[in-house]
């Protein structure tokens, strides 16, 4: 596991009243053929803000997740402002968290993710107004945020930015990776994405849930396949960055998308209409979400489709990674 500091044996009482706001940006997972490590920071943010009290814990939360998200410990944000403070070896006497959400939940846009940077990243902040010796660097903030999700993809975008290309080790090299029985270690690093692509994302108001498709996964892969998925994802990290032109071909996948069609329809039938157009689009991490990564506006006519079926339909920016506002 990555060093972190480890002072929660000597942690030091932060006063009342210092306050930190994080910004924190989606991100969608995969990109096709790169299964648990490609990812990419996309520009639809929540907005945390944390407070120092003098006792006590209180949670508020607009927007996506309101009046269905915990309002207590167990809210992830919370969870992961304790973590984080207790890294930097501080703590709190009490906190106000504010949760201001526009990344919708369980479609596949890293929400889950953003909470756990956006935590991490408030509690920084909190840190760097009293122990600034102690403020988490950016790799420690990816290992954090990874413990939380299992996976380094969507929480290394979130805290990095642009597109990352991220890998987990395990403690144990005969432990097996997926599920890591051993710690693990979490590492990221970043792309500069080429300036002319564009993220499209549609967003059905159908709900998926992560480990319910990872459940539809097969334990085996043919040779044939995962040497197929090694061409695309290393072909993925030229065309992102310097030959957008490769995106189509670079966006296949045999691993874990057709796999998961029979639990996603309507987003299996979307990835397969742009495709069909000319536009590199895959469905955005475990689902149901479509990312298209394009050059080129999609056909107004498939817009409107899209919009006639339910899907939302938003244009969006590679985002830098969280930071303090």
């Amino acid at each position: 596991m990555t060093d972190l500091m480890s002072h929660e044996e000597m942690a030091t009482v932060l006063p009342d009243g210092l306050t930190a706001t994080a910004e924190v940006p989606a991100s969608s997972a995969n990109l096709g053929p790169g299964f648990d490590s490609l990812g990419i920071a996309l520009g639809l943010n929540d907005t945390i803000g944390v407070t120092t009290a003098p006792a006590g814990l209180e949670i508020s939360v607009e927007g996506a997740g309101a009046g269905e998200v915990p309002l207590d410990d167990s809210h992830l944000v919370a969870k992961a402002v304790f973590r984080g403070l207790g890294a930097a070896g501080v703590t709190p006497k009490g906190l106000r968290i504010t949760c201001k959400n526009t990344i919708p939940h369980s479609r596949g846009l890293g929400s889950s993710a953003s909470a756990a940077v956006g935590g991490l990243v408030a509690a920084n902040g909190l840190v760097a107004q009293f122990a600034p010796d102690r403020v988490l660097t950016d790799d420690q903030l990816v290992q954090l945020a990874s413990e939380f999700e299992g996976h380094p993809d969507n929480a290394s975008a979130s805290v990095l930015g642009g597109a990352v290309v991220s890998w987990t080790q395990a403690a144990d090299d005969s432990s097996p990776i997926a599920g890591c029985t051993a710690e693990c270690s979490y590492f990221a690093t970043r792309l500069e994405v080429h300036p002319d692509i564009r993220a499209v994302v549609l967003v059905p108001e159908t709900r998926s849930s992560t480990s319910q498709t990872r459940g539809i996964l097969p334990t085996h892969v043919t040779h044939r396949d995962a040497v197929f998925n090694v061409s695309r994802a290393a072909l993925a990290v030229v065309a992102l960055t310097t030959r957008p032109e490769l995106l189509l071909a670079a966006t296949e996948d045999r691993l874990h998308q057709a796999q998961r069609a029979p639990a996603i329809p309507l987003t299996t039938r979307w990835v397969s209409l742009l495709r069909g157009a000319g536009i590199p689009a895959t469905v955005s991490g475990a689902g149901p979400a479509v990312l298209a990564l394009t050059v080129r506006d999609i056909p107004a006519a498939l817009v409107r489709r899209a919009g006639a079926e339910g899907l939302a339909v938003h244009e969006l920016t590679i985002a830098d990674g969280a930071r303090l506002i």
